[in-house]
């Protein structure tokens, strides 16, 4: 047997014999040092205002339709509209082609924000380096990015996960290890400026700082949003009660392209991954707009062309912690059938601020009058993984529920980010590395077989059998 197949059949053999089993997972023993959870002070470094008048700032990108062959490019303009167009091509300093964009503004209690821009770049090259400029003069900016493999069964590709990120020096412990992870893009499961802990003209100033805070990955690569509670910034106090307002002015998604009706929740294919994003703060039962979208996004997922399917959410569906345990128990309960139906490989979540990973376990037995009272094994059943540990300024969920459930494998309260890399059809590697007093520190790890794929894998009967 070759060594790469050997090495599969036995994390195989050891990660679903854990399930079978039952066998109690690990809480780690780690103890995260003191680092105050404050916020950066305005005026360091991360937050500098690029030079020249008027310049661009909070550039940032997304994925721009269904398949990964566009890109929605966001900036803000400070001072005035400026310039609305974005010029790029494939060779630095050589842009031939020019996409116009739209630009607003809004305000919020006091606040008006600079122009906001967002510019979408289509009829793109699978797997090319783009470079593009935005702005004018002596203040135009200039960056880049690398557009996916095209959509197929074994396009490999690294995604980043971060979760409840905000803008302390936890926070910044976590972008730089990130951006050191050799990831192409990132999955960013909610909560991230955090600009509602502030009050009136604050608020939209933390989000400005934010914007530039994340610039140095987000202008480079297309982070792939969700949003969390901290969005919500329902604020009647100040007069304002129009959900997600900020968040929705600053940053877009490709939900049309997934015929949504609402930029929270969409869905995108990139490289071999079906990526569906959903809000755990939006109606979500039956009949409902969200619950009617998801039904059909489901069947359109195509398993022969992306084998992995991803789900993202704020809230976790399954979690141990005290910090907000069972409130993703709704959800769970209208939509967890479907995610065991159609097979999901993982379900990333945020919200408690810390790591904790799943074993494949399942609940749908459970109603109110009979069924089995708690989560057994279901080799159908995504794994869960809560990452809300990116470094805000609210601190660590350190409490865990003791003793340790059944379905949870590994939870840690530390902060940190996760990487999943796809190598082809059948297998992929996940890491999550902690931040220990600015370190990066590789703590779980393990395969991740497909759950459409690993049926035809050559330890098919080896799996029967466990």
């Amino acid at each position: 047997m070759k060594p790469l197949l050997l090495h599969l059949v036995l994390a195989t053999f050891v990660f679903f014999s854990s399930i079978r089993d039952g066998c109690a997972g690990i809480t780690s023993s780690f103890v995260r040092s003191d680092w105050p959870s404050v916020d950066i002070p305005l005026n360091h470094e991360a937050f500098a205002v690029p030079k020249g008048y008027n310049a661009p700032q909070q550039v940032h990108i997304t994925q721009g339709d269904y398949d990964g062959k566009a890109v929605i490019i966001s900036w803000v303009t400070p001072e005035e509209p400026g310039s609305n167009h974005v010029q790029f091509g494939t060779s630095e300093n050589k842009f031939k082609a020019t996409a116009e964009g739209t630009v607003s503004n809004y305000t919020f209690y006091k606040y008006k924000s600079g122009y906001i821009h967002h510019c979408l770049v289509e009829g793109l090259e699978y797997n090319t380096k783009y470079y593009y400029r935005i702005g004018s003069g002596e203040s135009s900016r200039e960056f880049w990015f690398e557009t996916p493999p095209k959509v197929g069964p074994d396009a490999p590709y690294k995604f980043g996960i971060i979760g409840d990120l905000g803008q302390t020096f936890n926070s910044l412990s976590t972008l730089e290890h990130y951006i050191e992870s050799g990831a192409q893009a990132v999955l960013f499961v909610g909560d991230l400026s955090y600009a509602d802990r502030y009050e009136y003209t604050d608020v939209g100033l933390r989000w400005d700082t934010w914007g530039r805070f994340v610039e140095k990955s987000t202008a480079y690569q297309p982070w792939m949003w969700s949003a969390g509670n901290h969005e919500i910034e329902y604020m009647p106090y100040m007069g304002e009660v129009v959900p997600f307002k900020s968040y929705l002015q600053r940053y877009s998604t490709p939900y049309l392209a997934s015929k949504s009706s609402s930029p929270l929740w969409y869905a995108f294919r990139r490289a071999s991954a079906h990526i569906i994003v959903l809000s755990s703060y939006s109606p979500f039962v039956k009949y409902t707009p969200q619950w009617q979208w998801l039904r059909e996004e489901l069947k359109n997922v195509d398993r022969e062309k992306t084998p992995w399917l991803i789900v993202l959410m704020h809230v976790p569906l399954y979690n141990s912690n005290d910090a907000h345990y069972m409130e993703g128990e709704s959800m769970r309960v209208v939509f967890e059938s479907w995610f065991i139906e159609y097979k999901v490989d993982m379900i990333f979540a945020g919200h408690v601020h810390a790591y904790e990973r799943s074993y494949r376990f399942s609940n749908v037995d459970y109603n109110i009058t009979s069924g089995n009272r708690y989560p057994v094994a279901d080799k159908s059943a995504p794994v869960y993984i809560t990452v809300g540990d990116g470094g805000n300024q609210e601190g660590l969920a350190s409490r865990f529920m003791d003793p340790q459930p059944e379905y949870s494998a590994f939870r840690e309260a530390s902060y940190g980010h996760s990487t999943l890399e796809i190598k082809n059809r059948t297998h992929a590697i996940y890491h999550w590395n902690r931040n220990d007093d600015g370190k990066k520190v590789p703590t779980d790890s393990f395969v991740l077989y497909n759950q459409y794929w690993k049926s035809f894998l050559a330890v098919d009967d080896l799996l029967s059998d466990l």
